[in-house]
């Protein structure tokens, strides 16, 4: 029987910018030209521009409005959930082995 867990990362497995069944890492395995690398190329563009367009809108709110508790509390969630998926991004474009 093996010890890898369902968390560990198979070799040569790229991590996916989305989770599977109760929040698990989903991996992808292949040379990076199939489909579903393709749509997860795609899901991480998505992901990198919200993510910006949701800093810059996060600064101007910060700098020209008096937000409220609640905006304030919403503003974070928004921006702690885009960081999660940034980091996740990065995560899996450092694991994958350099192309070329």
């Amino acid at each position: 029987m093996s010890d890898r867990t369902y968390d560990d990362p198979p070799a040569n497995g790229r991590l996916l910018p989305w989770t599977g069944e109760e929040g698990k890492p989903c991996y992808v395995l292949g040379d990076g030209t199939g489909y579903v690398s393709r749509l997860a190329d795609q899901v991480e563009s998505v992901q990198l521009g919200m993510a910006g367009e949701l800093i810059d809108h996060a600064a101007e709110l910060l700098t020209a409005h008096r937000l409220t508790d609640r905006e304030l509390h919403y503003l974070a969630r928004q921006l702690t959930a885009s960081l999660r998926e940034v980091k996740r991004v990065a995560e899996s474009r450092g694991a994958r082995p350099p192309s070329g």
